[in-house]
């Protein structure tokens, strides 16, 4: 059966070959609550669809407008599967109770490094994801990129406490950098993008380097709450 928890995802999990997220538009504040609780209660009353789906996940949006979904599979090909015999059945029926819902993007990636404090006990009060773009496909790009972002943060010396973990994925596209960074809270993560000087983005040529790497096209930053987690019970 399927079961809600509160409880975030280990991003970590060896198990997980394919983690996709994507992001939907809802429209306002009352939508977002809707349109989660219909998410649980599609998934709560249906048998878990396969062991191969090791967890899903749904945030709600600061701008208060949008969902982001993140899925933990074995494999694509374990996701090709559930397309093809249970997708359908319960998209239509959020459609019906949540109409007009808007699919931005589905973004299929490989989780490449992660950083989080040694002995970091604290749970994430907000999730910041940094979209990164770049033009055309390069995968040695993607990794070359991601090392110099943990270059930069290895040489600060005095990281903003809020921060908790980081985890860089990229597209299997070659395109895009995804960090789902855990955050004690949301004013703590505005308070580091408003000083910059305290490891985020200070004014050093490492982290100019970061900003200014050849074909970068474009990085968005968007914070999100946890709202719903289901998995297998």
């Amino acid at each position: 059966m399927t079961r809600r928890t509160d409880d975030h995802p280990d991003l970590t999990d060896p198990r997980v070959g394919a983690p996709f997220f994507s992001t939907w538009r809802v429209g306002g504040p009352e939508r977002q609550r809707d349109a989660v609780e219909v998410i649980a209660r599609t998934w709560e009353r249906r048998p878990w669809p396969t062991p191969d789906l090791r967890s899903y996940h749904v945030y709600t949006g600061h701008d208060t407008s949008t969902l982001l979904h993140h899925s933990q599979w074995a494999s694509e090909a374990a996701y090709e599967a559930f397309v093809k015999t249970h997708r359908q059945e319960r998209v239509d029926e959020i459609d019906t109770a949540v109409p007009g819902i808007e699919r931005l993007w589905l973004g299929r990636y490989r989780r490449y490094r992660s950083g989080v404090r040694e002995g970091d006990t604290r749970v994430p009060g907000c999730i910041v994801i940094v979209d990164v773009e770049f033009e055309g496909p390069d995968p040695d790009r993607q990794r070359a990129w991601v090392d110099a972002v943990f270059e930069a943060l290895e040489s600060e010396p005095n990281p903003h406490p809020g921060g908790i973990s980081g985890h860089f994925h990229l597209s299997t596209d070659g395109t895009r950098v995804l960090n789902h960074a855990g955050w004690e809270s949301a004013q703590a993560h505005v308070d580091a993008m408003a000083a910059p000087g305290d490891g985020i983005g200070s004014a050093s040529a490492l982290w100019e380097r970061v900003q200014t790497w050849p074909g970068l096209k474009s990085s968005t930053v968007s914070r999100y709450d946890h709202a719903l987690g289901l998995v297998p019970d």
